[in-house]
């Protein structure tokens, strides 16, 4: 599609995601165009990248990194599975059968 691209996978909250989708399905009424979830995001990133000086960008950047430091922080501290062992919740692993022989 462009000569220089490159593919990214996000993960977004599913409110975020369903007012894009709205935002898509606007713009497809009023366009009479087929409007998809790339196309809006890939609209929205190039117009907050037009306005980087923008307090509200700037302020909204903050409150993500925030986010992510306290989700990861809070991982940190929960103890695992892997040093719990008597919680495994999962099935053994079991080894491949080796081949009868008749």
């Amino acid at each position: 599609m462009f000569s220089d691209e490159t593919r990214v996978l996000m993960i977004l909250p599913r409110e975020l995601v369903d007012r894009a989708r709205g935002l898509a399905g606007k713009t497809t009424m009023a366009m009479k165009l087929p409007v998809s979830l790339q196309i809006v995001f890939r609209a929205l990133i190039e117009e907050g990248l037009r306005r980087p000086a923008d307090p509200a960008l700037v302020a909204n950047i903050g409150r993500q990194a925030e986010a992510v430091r306290r989700i990861r922080s809070e991982a940190r501290r929960r103890p695992t599975a892997a040093s719990n062992p008597g919680s495994r919740t999962t099935r053994p692993r079991v080894s491949a059968a080796s081949p009868r022989s008749s």
